[in-house]
Parts: C-alpha cells; structure tokens; sequence
C-alpha cells in the first residue's frame, strides 16, 4: 500500500517549488486565478521571498498548498498511485484535493482564508519536546494552565502549545522528567490549542459556503487518526474535522502507525523537504 504524505506549515523554504511551476500542466493555466485568490504572485513569493516573508502564516499556508499539489500532480505523472493520503495540518487540505473532496482553487481559497484568521491570532508559542511520551509530556502538563499537545509527531516527539509563560514553566518540567530537548519554534502563535478558537469559530462560518464532494480514497484525519468517514454526504464531517483541527493536536503519529498497521508499506513525500519521511521511520505499526 502506498500512502500519499503532505508537508504542513514549517517545511517551506525559499526558492520551493522552482522546479515545477514551468513544468506543471495545471498551474500555467490557473496562475493569474490563483495570485488573485492568494492577493500576491504566488510564484514570486516562493521563489524570491525571503525566510522571514515565507514564515507569516498567511503566506506560507497558500504557497505550500499550492507547491505541495504540484509535487503531487508530478509523482501521478512518474506512475505513481497511491491507497491512502494523510497530512501533518495544512497538509491534510491536499490531502482531501488530491483525494478529490474539492478542486485546487477550492483548497487554495480555504487555506488562504485560514492562513489569515490564524495570523490574527498573535497571543503565544510553541515548542518541541523531544525525548518524552505523550503520557509523559501530559503528565508534565497537568500543573501547567495555558498549555496544550498540539502534534503528536512521533513516540518521543511531541509539539506544546500555549502562552509564553506557560511554555517557559513547561522547559523545566519536561526537562526534569527526562527531555532530552525542549526547543522553541519560530511561530507567530499558539497553533492547534484552546488560543486558537477564535480562528476555528470565524472558520466555521466561512465553511458553510463550501461544498465538499465525497473523496475517491480515504483521507486520514489529524484529529483522529483514522480516515474520514465514507458517506454520500460528506460536508458535515469534513467541516467539523476541519474546524476541530484548528484548535486540537494533530495526531500524526497514531495516524502513520494506523496506516502501516493496515498494511502501508510505502510513504512518499508529496511536497518540500524530508520533514514527514523522517518522522515515519520513527514510527512502528499500530498494535491494536
């Protein structure tokens, strides 16, 4: 079984996608579509913006989308035919794209509008706990206000999320529980936790007026772990998981060890850099 991987928000990088918008059958067409559905020139930012113009939220979302469904696009072309599709939070929009939930400008116009209502929320930060079980990590957290798991990346790495001060307090208990790091990320605020409701709440909103069609093959969810539910009416889970996945942890590795316990052998990569290949290899079956 092969499975279909998309990288999410901190896998971009300057000059992404250099070798596929010319090459690509479906962007050509849509360039002046999509600049005006991103409200820049997708193409030059990517190419030519620098690290610290990549990282805004509401740049980065609609230029990785967008490079992630181009790399998609050319490993179809090579042959390739994937089972399943999954992707580490922005990712799993193109996974649902790909899988045929909705068309690419659909996607772009759902991450761009989700990319803007999470860069207003500038309220905290996150950090990587490496060395330490999700039971563990929780347990660390259970004094700590203000503070959530929001990616379970691998068995012993995990992602916090919250306001400073609680991420300060957190570095030493997890240290003292046995980290072996505690690294902070370069984000513009608490993703995937309890500060991000208000962005899941206008995101609600803005879901109504999609229509989503029923995917071809199963897309596993992040806030669950399993694929979404196979029904003739797909829109009320696809908006619900979507809006959960906002404000909730992004279950990656449970998600992976799902797949390879139904008998995922083969994982690739469907856009920049390494990040998720690396986690898979970290990451044994499921037992149950």
């Amino acid at each position: 079984m092969l499975v279909f991987m998309f990288p999410g928000q901190g896998s971009q990088f300057p000059g992404m996608g250099k070798e596929l918008f010319d090459t690509s059958r479906m962007f050509g067409p849509l360039e002046s579509r999509i600049d005006r559905i991103a409200g820049f020139s997708l193409r030059e930012t990517c190419l030519n913006g620098d690290e610290e113009t990549l990282r805004r939220t509401d740049v980065t979302q609609p230029c990785l989308y967008i490079v992630n469904a181009l790399t998609c696009e050319q490993l179809l072309a090579t042959g390739k035919r994937p089972s399943r599709f999954i992707g580490h939070s922005l990712g799993e929009y193109n996974a649902l794209q790909a899988a045929g939930a909705f068309d690419l400008l659909t996607g772009l116009s759902m991450v761009t509008h989700r990319g803007q209502l999470m860069a207003r929320q500038r309220e905290g930060g996150m950090a990587a706990v490496i060395g330490l079980d999700e039971a563990t990590v929780t347990q660390c957290l259970a004094a700590i206000a203000d503070v959530d798991i929001a990616n379970v990346n691998a068995p012993d790495q995990l992602v916090i999320s919250g306001s400073l001060q609680a991420i300060d307090a957190a570095e030493a208990e997890m240290m003292k529980a046995g980290g072996r790091a505690f690294i902070p990320l370069s984000v513009g605020a608490a993703f995937h936790s309890r500060f991000m409701r208000p962005a899941a709440a206008g995101f609600q909103a803005y879901l109504k007026t999609i229509a989503f069609r029923q995917a071809r093959l199963p897309v596993v969810a992040n806030v669950t772990a399993r694929a979404y539910p196979a029904t003739t009416d797909p829109g009320p889970s696809v908006r619900s998981l979507l809006v959960d996945q906002l404000s909730s942890r992004v279950l990656w590795a449970p998600g992976i060890a799902h797949l390879k316990a139904e008998g995922a052998k083969e994982f690739i990569e469907a856009g920049p850099g390494d990040v998720l290949t690396r986690l898979v290899a970290r990451i044994p079956p499921a037992s149950d």
